[in-house]
């Protein structure tokens, strides 16, 4: 069985619906496949992953939301606490980030594929960035809801990681 790690990290809502989604389509497309049985998708939240299950999974999404220009902290603190753990031990494993923004994302996401680039991972397809528009402090520190559009991005991107793993 192929195990798809999907690492998120929110604030308000919109990466955690980003992450569910991208399970969702993971799921979605190994049913599709008729191979239900054969991938299992972990959905864990950054703050709980340790070393042995990225050493345990077959591929990655990375899903967070861009702070002040670069990854949230606790997405951050993940990739620094298991980076040096698994190192040399996950190359050439698939991936993809997905990062929720307020109007840019690019910092977070270019952070994160510097980050897997010294993992040596190998991207499935160039990071997703879902703008909020969230502007101003109360925009930004208000809950959110993922448009469907955006939200069926997400299953697409869970969808080919599966089919990634799958084939």
């Amino acid at each position: 069985m192929k195990q798809l790690l999907i690492v998120w990290h929110s604030r308000t809502g919109a990466a955690r619906q980003m992450a569910e989604a991208a399970a969702r389509g993971a799921q979605s497309a190994a049913a599709e496949m008729a191979q239900q049985n054969d991938l299992r998708v972990a959905l864990r939240r950054a703050a709980d992953v340790q070393a042995d299950e990225l050493l345990a999974s077959d591929g990655y999404l990375f899903c967070a939301p861009e702070n002040l220009a670069g990854l949230s902290g606790e997405m951050k603190e993940f990739f620094d606490r298991n980076y040096y753990a698994v190192l040399d031990r996950i190359q050439g494993l698939p991936y993809a980030c997905a990062i929720s923004a307020g109007s840019d994302g690019s910092g977070a996401a270019r952070q994160a594929e510097r980050i897997c680039t010294g993992w040596r991972l190998n991207p499935v397809a160039p990071p997703l960035i879902v703008n909020m528009g969230a502007q101003t402090a109360q925009q930004i520190l208000a809950p959110k809801m993922v448009a469907p559009a955006e939200l069926a991005k997400c299953e697409e991107l869970g969808g080919l990681l599966a089919g990634t793993l799958l084939l």
